[in-house]
Formats: C-alpha cells, structure tokens, sequence
C-alpha cells in the first residue's frame, strides 16, 4: 500500500506558464489598445467622434433647474428641458460640462466661439457638480451658456448616455440629436468637426428653394 502523501491543489506548486501568463498579462492589454489606437489613425477615424445610440433620435425627456445663482450681463440663466431644444431656425448645442473637470477648462474659450455663431443656442448640462463650484468656475472663465440646467445627481446625463464630461451634442430644430463629441473641443475640432456637424443640422431649417 502506498502511503505517500496526496498534494492537494492548495498545496500544488504554481505553474510557471501560469505565472508567466500574468506577468505579460499587461503587456498584452497596452499592445492591444495601443493596435486598437493605431488602427483608428490609419483608417482616419475620429477617436471623439464615437458612436452613439441617441444619433438621429430625439432628445430624451427630460427637465433641469437652473443653476443656483448662475448669471451672465446681469441676469439669471434659466435651466432647460427637452422642450427647450426644439427651437424653429436655430440649432442647439449641449456642452455637458462640470468644475472639476480639467479638460472643460481647455475647451472652454472655444465654447465663446460657438456661442458667436447667429444659428446656435448653446446650452450647458451642468453634470455631478455643487453649485458654489459651477459659480465660480463660470466667474473665473466667463458663462457662453443661454441656459444651465444643474445635474447633480447626474440622472438626465444617463439618459444622455454620458459617460465622461466634457462631451457635446448638437441638437437641430426638430430636437433630434444629430452628432455627438466626446472630449474637449478645440479650435481644430470645432473647426473641422463640430462647425460642420453644426451646419448640416443648420441646413435642415432651411426652407426648400
């Protein structure tokens, strides 16, 4: 009878080939977004531009207040709806923007230029933010928005399909969300995507010739 003791797993030496596979395990992940990353510039896709479910639907349902104490030449910026959007002969464009969100500040003096162009309202969804913060933010970087609407628990955002600030939609005047911009805009990006996106949807509202 052979009373040799049974290794059980507990006590069974590690593979090496397992122990190798973990130790390249994250040599293996960076290789993998690094191709998925190169694959997106020698195909000329836009990394900001990702797809989204809510392109060509209409905004969802939604209401927010206003920003507490939020004021721009004097007066109080209202908050907005869904309804709010569809607005005859203009196009809307939806800045989802918060305080401690870095790259907002980058974006920010492009949001002026947007807000220079006669065809565009544009809006900012105020995204898991305290109103003290928003304020001066705004007093420190100057508000381009028409209307704040405060999103604190970040509930509308989800039905927006936000996942990370900044992120920018232009709605037309129908309330059809008609492109979606994930990262902060430059004046590259605004030139050569958003200012594009931005007049299509401005066509739109053109009466037939």
């Amino acid at each position: 009878m052979n009373d040799a003791p049974v290794e059980t797993d507990a006590e069974a030496p590690a593979r090496p080939g397992g122990r190798r596979f973990l130790v390249a395990l994250p040599a293996i992940l960076f290789a993998a977004l690094a191709g998925l990353f190169l694959y997106q510039l020698e195909s000329g896709s836009d990394p900001h531009k990702l797809p989204s479910a809510l392109v060509g639907r209409p905004v969802p349902d939604f209401a927010l207040p206003a920003l507490e104490g939020a004021t721009r030449d004097g007066r109080a910026v209202p908050g907005f709806a869904a309804a709010d959007l569809r607005t005859p002969g203009k196009v809307t464009v939806v800045n989802v923007w918060a305080s401690w969100c870095i790259p907002c500040r980058q974006e920010h003096p492009v949001l002026s230029l947007i807000e220079k162009d006669p065809r565009v309202r544009l809006v900012g969804l105020n995204y898991k933010d305290q109103p003290e913060n928003a304020r001066r933010f705004l007093a420190a970087l100057g508000n381009p928005y028409s209307a704040i609407g405060a999103d604190e628990k970040g509930r509308v955002g989800i039905d927006w399909g936000v996942y990370g600030v900044p992120e920018t939609f232009v709605v037309d005047e129908t309330g059809t969300i008609t492109h979606k911009f994930v990262g902060p805009l430059s004046e590259t990006s605004l030139k050569e995507v958003l200012r594009p996106e931005i007049d299509k949807a401005a066509a739109r509202s053109k009466p037939a010739s």
